[in-house]
Parts: C-alpha cells; sequence; structure tokens
C-alpha cells in the first residue's frame, strides 16, 4: 500500500465525496500572477499528491499572447518540466462550480526537487522566512481595484465600461451598479472564504474594491491570488470581463492594489506601535518606513509591472509617482493609516492592481526588512497635498527604468534572489521591446492623415 493510501489524502477524499465533488482544481500562480491550473479526478487526487502533476516549466516565460520568451531554463533547456503537488490545507469547495473543489498547488524542479526558481508563491515563503529570522511575522491586508465591462463588438478593444455614471465614489447599490454585480460577487466570494470582508463602488464609471481581512504575509498572498482568479472567473460566467489592468480606459482613472503591512512578534504583538515614539510609531515601525522608500524604484518593478501601468501615474490621480510617506495622507506613496495600537500599520499605496500578489508582497517586506536592518530613520513626513517634485524624488515614470532599478539594487535582489531576478527582468524586458514594436492606435490617428 502506498503511503498515499494511508495519508490524510483519503479523508479530504471521503469529505468531499459527501459534499458531492469529484473533481478538483489545482492551481498556481506564473509569474504575472494569472492561474494556471489543471482539473484532477477524485479517485486520482492520491496519484496527484504522490507523483505530482507535470507542467511545462516555460509555463512561467509564456506572455499573455501565448508566446513563449527565451528566458533560461525554459527554451534553452528544451523546455523541461516543473512538478506541481495539491497543498490539501487550501482545498476549498467552488460555490459557482457545482462539484469542483479547488485548491492551490507547490512548485518543483523534479531535477532538483528544490522549488521552481519562478515560483511566486515559494519566493514570497523564503522571503517571511528571512523575516522570522528577525523575529518578524509580517501581516498584510490587501486591497483591490477592477474595471468592470459589458462586450462591445463595435469597439477595437471589444469592450466597454459596464457603467458610465460620475460622481458615484463609495457607494453601493443600483446607484451605479444596476445589475447588482457587487451583491453577487461579494456573497459568492464569501462562500469561497477568502476573508473578503467588504466592498463598494470606487471612483470612477465601472470600478469596485473589495476589501480582504488581514493575515500573515503568505496567507494574505494566497486570499489575494484566489480573489483576482475568481473576481475574473465569475465575470465570465455572465459574458462580461473583469479586468485589474492598472489603467484600461482614457479619460478615468486607475486600479490600484493597496497593502497594510504590520509586523508582530513571537507573542503576537504589534511592534509597529510604540505610544512613546514619533507619531506614536515604533522604531521598527519607521526604519521600516524608511527602507520601502529606500527600495522604492526597485521595488515599482514589481509592484507596477507592465507597460500601461505608468500611464496611472500622474498629478491628481491618487496614484503615488514620487517617493513619499504621510501621517493618514493619501497622496503619499506610504501611508501611516491614524489607528494605533494593534492597527498600527504602514499603507504601500505604490501598487496597482495588475501586480502579482506574491511579488507585490515580497518585494515590500523584503525592502521593510532591509530597512530594519540598517536601522535608519525616514525623512521627514509628507505635510499637506503631496506631488510637489521640489520636496520629493521621482519613481521610475516607465518600465524600462523600473527594471533597471530592479537590477541596480543588489541587495534587494538578493533576499528576492539571483534566479527569479534574471528570470523576471528576461520576461518583462522582452515584454517593453514587443511594445516598442507594436503600432498603437494612437499612433495612425496622430499621424497617418497627416505625414
Amino acid at each position: 500500500m502506498s503511503a498515499s493510501e494511508t495519508s490524510p489524502v483519503r479523508h479530504h477524499m471521503k469529505r468531499l465525496a459527501g459534499e458531492g465533488i469529484d473533481v478538483v482544481r489545482v492551481t498556481y500562480p506564473d509569474l504575472i500572477g494569472t492561474d494556471r491550473a489543471r482539473d484532477v479526478l477524485l479517485d486520482h487526487l492520491p496519484a496527484a499528491c504522490e507523483h505530482g502533476l507535470a507542467f511545462c516549466r516555460a509555463v512561467y516565460h509564456t506572455t499573455p499572447q501565448g508566446d513563449v520568451v527565451d528566458v533560461s531554463g525554459g527554451l534553452d533547456a528544451g523546455l523541461p518540466d516543473i512538478c506541481v503537488r495539491p497543498d490539501l490545507s487550501t482545498l476549498t469547495a467552488l460555490p459557482w462550480e457545482p462539484g469542483v473543489a479547488s485548491c492551490l498547488g507547490d512548485v518543483t524542479d523534479p531535477a532538483t526537487g528544490l522549488p521552481a526558481p519562478e515560483s511566486p508563491r515559494d519566493l514570497l515563503r523564503a522571503v517571511v522566512d528571512r523575516c522570522a529570522e528577525h523575529g518578524l511575522r509580517p501581516v498584510v491586508g490587501p486591497e483591490l481595484e477592477y474595471f468592470l465591462c459589458d462586450a462591445d463588438p463595435g469597439t477595437p478593444p471589444g469592450w466597454r465600461r459596464y457603467s458610465d455614471a460620475e460622481g458615484v465614489v463609495y457607494t453601493a447599490g443600483l446607484r451605479a451598479d444596476g445589475d447588482n454585480h457587487l451583491l453577487r460577487t461579494l456573497r459568492l466570494l464569501r462562500d469561497l472564504d477568502i476573508g473578503v470582508s467588504n466592498g463598494n463602488h470606487e471612483f470612477d464609471g465601472s470600478q469596485f474594491e473589495i476589501n480582504l481581512t488581514h493575515s500573515d504575509a503568505m496567507d494574505a498572498a494566497d486570499r489575494s491570488f484566489r480573489f483576482k482568479a475568481a473576481v475574473k472567473e465569475l465575470a465570465r460566467r455572465e459574458g462580461r470581463l473583469a479586468t485589474f489592468m492598472a489603467k484600461p480606459f482614457n479619460g478615468v482613472g486607475g486600479s490600484g492594489f493597496h497593502l497594510h503591512m504590520s509586523c508582530v512578534d513571537t507573542e503576537g504583538r504589534n511592534v509597529f506601535d510604540d505610544p512613546s515614539g514619533p507619531h506614536g510609531l515604533s522604531a521598527t515601525a519607521r526604519h521600516a518606513a524608511a527602507g520601502i522608500l529606500a527600495h522604492a524604484p526597485a521595488l515599482t518593478a514589481l509592484a507596477n509591472p507592465t507597460v500601461n501601468s505608468y500611464k496611472r501615474f500622474g498629478p491628481d490621480t491618487l496614484a503615488p509617482w514620487l517617493i513619499d510617506w504621510g501621517m493618514d495622507n493619501r497622496s503619499a506613496m506610504v501611508r501611516v493609516p491614524p489607528e494605533r495600537g494593534a492597527g498600527s500599520r504602514l499603507e504601500l499605496r505604490l501598487g496597482d492592481a495588475s501586480a502579482n500578489p506574491y511579488l507585490l508582497i515580497a518585494g515590500t517586506l523584503a525592502a521593510a526588512l532591509l530597512g530594519v536592518l540598517a536601522g535608519e530613520e525616514p525623512p521627514a513626513p509628507l505635510e499637506g497635498y503631496g506631488y510637489d517634485t521640489t520636496k520629493s524624488a521621482l519613481l521610475p515614470s516607465a518600465l524600462p527604468a523600473a527594471l533597471d532599478a530592479l537590477e541596480a539594487d543588489t541587495a534587494l535582489t538578493e533576499i528576492l534572489g539571483k534566479d527569479f531576478t534574471t528570470s523576471y527582468l528576461s520576461y518583462k524586458r522582452d515584454e517593453v521591446a514587443r511594445f516598442h514594436r507594436h503600432v498603437t492606435d494612437w499612433e495612425f490617428t496622430e499621424y497617418a492623415y497627416h505625414l
């Protein structure tokens, strides 16, 4: 009898069968944070757990359009396998897919038995372990925005905004959501059990925000990854498109991915709190903020990972494009919310919704840890409305500059790992090159008639 026959997998199978589930969908994030998956019939779950599921490693190097980028370890190595084993601790039924449960997968390289270098989940796990070596357990609360679109075959993109209602920020109900998309989505996400707490219409027409509860960093990343996949899948069921693209439309704002971050010690005490410290913050919190500010240019490559990301930046967008921090100041890159005590935290407002949750959180934690280890103080916090280039340095204004900043930040990339960094830079620089070769609609409109 194999080990899997007597392992907990059989208990899971019995429970799932009792719930009418006969398929387990094993998912894992690719390099850009989208879900890759395989459906496994329940009777074959023990084999999947024991031997793993084989995927081509070049899935990490595949573009959204299906092209394979020449990244080391993929094409040059003959397109070898990775092995994905179900993480049964993450099993949950899909409320909208009768008979199907979903779980995350752990990814290894069969040649070494070690995590695959490009695996975002394993990268974050390694960074969390580095924090633990210094007595810190990061806690993260994610906030994500997205746009909902209806099909419009008569337009070049094929989609239009679900609603053009204006002035409906922080509203709920039919005023800006005529088909009750938000209510339906909230209830299904609640039943998915990923810690969704609340949601509302956001600033622009068809834009929504749904918040997740805070938890340990890895769990927060897992839930953010599953949240994004679920929202997109639920929209597809209705013939719609939910997009976490940074700025999908001209004339409106973009979508953010804000992280609320704190750390607790081995006894669960929030180590960012200190009533006697400046601004009620501990030295650890201030040093973490200083680290995030110091490594912000490199962090931008992970927080704003697409060519489109940088079109979200600019004055009066409430998207940070300067390197600064402030007390309860939404125009700052790092905001310190007003709560203290157990609620003491930093809010990084840099990320956009297209960011891979694992990479965004890993990069932020790595930068914060470097700040704590360096023990440096941040500059004076921003006062008043920000976006004054005489007071604060600019973030990279385009993806190539951000990638260069990441490559140059050897302290940060040492924590993230050489193999991951090399793969990420190769993949993203190919994206930039493909964009520069592409003729856009703007260019044709601007030049074709007059030139």
